[in-house]
């Protein structure tokens, strides 16, 4: 079969697998996942016969950084911080990924820098500084009071005063990551001169962070609130983000790559932004080739969620655009805790890992997700994450999502020589690579399926999504098909969200899929491949299939 045709970008067919870097591997036994430390991993996402199969890696910023926000608070966009190695470490890892066939997509931080950026340490410097206004700095009202009511997405006032000048600066973060003021064309300059550095050493992407926060209102109208206390979502964010001149910003980042349209552009935008995450893809050529939408990764296990919330992705990305599909990420519990709660999380985590290879777009796989790695249970005192920390034990914060790979039943998981940065997954010893690799009914063996499955398919690299309706309301069913060289490849998809078998006839769809069809995977490691009728038939707890239709 022809997969694909010469005009597909890479990235609609590709595997992307994101790496945290202070938890993927250590290599100097500092407790700290390094650079060197992902080169000597390489083999085990692509480049041996037995490798994951990944496509392109993300890696979280690796920028020098005081780390007050674990790297989203850079200080220089044109180095890597000594925890992770050098330059010279980095264009080592593009070069032996691209050997491999895997590329590299860096994280890129655009609304904030790090209050020790030395372009900050001169905005604050003076009121009359050259880069006074490459931040947003405004007199507060009578009282030494903020200049208006906007809320920092981490807790408190957005806003923090200077005693130097007198004035207060913005940040829509921590007070150590004032905002960049993007209606600066120096700015815009400046940022765009940090894409050409890491282009020119052999990126291949970047993941853009927060978005949706590059525009302000300039006047400072106060945010209408929903009640009467302050919190961050006790705001309508009205004036603080998702304003005309972000717009503007992401329209010239893509026109400045007008040479290079084989570079990815993905984004991450809050879950409750106004139009949502289409809105970034402008009229899909303009502005970004795929945007997050992490309305699932805040939802529950349960089919009717889906089915709409995948819909309405589906269909509000334009022409020109494609989606990304992620469960679980550096911000967020890991999925096999989140839709496994109450539930049969192995199971469960078995079928979310077949929607992530078989719905329509570019899956993210967070490290360790191919393992079915369970956040960790931590103390406070295991705590680094400043948000974490502030909401702890309210809320389950980032950090147990960050714990370090196992690698294998080693002291230390074979993550390190020395004592991790956070501590082991408690189950480490029975969920690590080295286990895995053996068992032909583990989590990651599944992985390595739906990967080899996916790359073979014309079907779920580029095909369309239609959901079939006329079963039973605790599955979740639908067709990804398309039509390559005359030759039509197309597949039905189950997967039962209940904890009951699922008896099933869907005779009132056969002209949409066919009578009869070929079982050719299970998340059940028990169900055996082969002839399968859609007349009648059966979907075990919490599993899903996939059908080749006539």
């Amino acid at each position: 079969m022809t997969l694909l045709q010469p005009n597909t970008p890479w990235w609609q067919s590709a595997i992307v697998y994101q790496i945290y870097p202070w938890s993927f591997q250590d290599s100097n036994g500092d407790g700290i996942g390094d650079l060197p430390g992902i080169i000597s991993r390489l083999d085990y996402l692509n480049g041996s016969p037995d490798s994951l199969g990944v496509d392109a890696i993300w890696l979280s910023p690796i920028y020098p950084s005081p780390m007050h926000d674990f790297g989203y608070d850079v200080s220089d966009y044109c180095n890597i911080d000594p925890r992770f190695g050098t330059l010279a470490d980095f264009d080592r890892l593009v070069s032996e990924a691209h050997r491999r066939g895997i590329r590299v997509v860096m994280d890129l931080v655009l609304n904030h820098t790090s209050n020790q950026h030395p372009w900050f340490i001169e905005s604050r410097s003076s009121r009359t500084s050259a880069k006074r206004d490459w931040y947003y700095w405004a007199d507060g009202k009578s009282g030494r009071r903020p200049p208006n009511n906007w809320a920092a997405r981490f807790g408190g006032s957005a806003w923090t005063h200077d005693p130097h000048t007198g004035q207060y600066y913005l940040h829509s973060f921590l007070s150590e990551q004032p905002d960049l003021n993007w209606a600066n064309p120096a700015v815009r300059d400046a940022v765009f001169g940090v894409v050409r550095f890491w282009l020119d050493r052999g990126v291949d992407g970047f993941r853009l962070d927060a978005i949706n926060w590059l525009g302000k209102d300039t006047s400072w109208p106060d945010n209408p609130r929903r009640l009467a206390w302050r919190s961050y979502y006790r705001q309508i964010h009205r004036y603080d983000r998702d304003q005309p001149h972000t717009h503007e910003a992401l329209r010239a980042l893509r026109s400045s790559l007008k040479d290079r349209e084989d570079i990815l552009l993905v984004g991450e935008t809050s879950s409750d932004t106004s139009g949502g995450p289409a809105a970034f893809y402008g009229n899909g050529s303009n502005e970004l080739h795929e945007v997050f939408d992490f309305r699932l990764l805040r939802s529950d296990w349960h089919p009717d969620t889906f089915r709409r919330l995948i819909l309405d992705s589906d269909r509000a990305v334009p022409q020109g655009g494609w989606p990304p599909v992620v469960f679980s990420n550096h911000d967020q519990s890991r999925h096999i805790d989140r839709y496994g709660a109450g539930g049969e999380a192995i199971r469960r985590a078995r079928a979310t890992a077949l929607l992530l290879f078989t719905l329509r777009g570019t899956p993210f796989v967070y490290y360790g997700e191919e393992l079915g790695l369970r956040d960790g249970r931590l103390r406070r005192a295991d705590l680094h994450d400043p948000y974490t920390i502030r909401y702890w034990p309210w809320k389950t914060g980032r950090d147990p999502a960050r714990t370090p790979m196992p690698w294998d039943d080693s002291p230390q998981a074979g993550f390190t020589t020395g004592r991790p940065w956070l501590p082991l997954s408690q189950a480490w010893r029975q969920t690590n690579v080295a286990g895995e690799q053996r068992d032909p009914g583990s989590i990651l063996s599944l992985y390595k399926r739906l990967i080899r499955m996916k790359k073979g398919s014309n079907a779920l690299t580029v095909g369309t999504y239609h959901p079939v309706d006329g079963g039973p309301p605790e599955c979740l069913f639908f067709i990804r098909e398309t039509l390559v060289d005359g030759q039509r490849d197309a597949l039905f998809i189950a997967v039962n969200f209940s904890a009951h078998t699922q008896k099933i006839s869907l005779q009132t769809v056969h002209s949409e899929l066919g009578r009869t069809g070929t079982l050719i995977l299970s998340t059940d490691t028990q169900r055996a491949e082969g002839p399968w009728t859609a007349d009648h038939f059966l979907l075990g707890p919490d599993e899903g299939i996939v059908v080749s239709v006539a």
